[in-house]
């Protein structure tokens, strides 16, 4: 009987949040070789004493970025020749969305910081995580248009106007408010709470929470 093959196995992260009306991708700098200095999506190698990839992801989340207890999706699998200099390593990535200002980045042994950076400047990333990333934010626009991932993104309580610029800015195209409404109610994820929140010069604006905070699909 032939010896299995020597692969590794690892998992990366792909973490988006909207800041100041931009959509923002989490990414650490390098600290080491190979791609020393250079952006690249949170993540590492799977360890033994992982149960799971999900602990894997997480675990990795953590420990580079201090990003913790978040909801991670599963992508895709990336393992082409080549990918990673170091040998042949297979990647699983993850998707998530969060509220940037529930977090604390912080700086970590593995790598020199961790910050949140603008999708749309996001050249050249270490190993094939522009690959990564690219159909990350590809998945996320699919996503937020059928499931509930967007609760993530939200605070506590919130307008319907904030929650249809949060998903203008993931979609990266203005939507119809009467529609957008519309469809938000099809689907009755919310419930009205009593309280209100002032926007601009109008009358006060309803707030709303989600009924489910657990990710579901349409």
């Amino acid at each position: 009987m032939s010896e299995p093959p020597k692969h590794c196995v690892a998992t990366d992260a792909a973490v988006f949040s909207v800041v100041n009306g931009t959509l923002k991708i989490l990414l650490i700098k390098r600290k080491y070789d190979p791609f020393k200095g250079m952006f690249a999506l949170p993540g590492g190698f799977l360890e033994d004493t992982d149960k799971s990839l999900n602990e894997c992801v997480k675990r990795e989340l953590y420990e580079e970025t201090g990003v913790d207890n978040i909801f991670l999706k599963m992508l895709h699998a990336y393992g082409d020749v080549g990918r990673d200099p170091r040998g042949r390593v297979v990647t699983v990535a993850y998707l998530a969305v969060i509220n940037s200002s529930d977090v604390e980045l912080n700086k970590t042994k593995v790598s020199e910081n961790a910050e949140w950076v603008d999708v749309s400047s996001v050249k050249a990333l270490a190993f094939d995580h522009s690959t990564i990333l690219a159909e990350a934010l590809d998945e996320l626009r699919h996503e937020i248009m059928d499931s509930t991932i967007v609760f993530q993104l939200l605070k506590k309580r919130f307008t319907l106007t904030e929650m249809q610029k949060s998903y203008e800015v993931i979609l990266g195209k203005p939507l119809d408010k009467r529609n957008f409404r519309k469809w938000i109610k099809q689907h009755d994820i919310l419930f009205a709470t009593d309280q209100t929140k002032m926007e601009g010069v109008h009358r006060p604006a309803r707030l709303y929470e989600f009924k489910d905070k657990r990710y579901k699909r349409f």
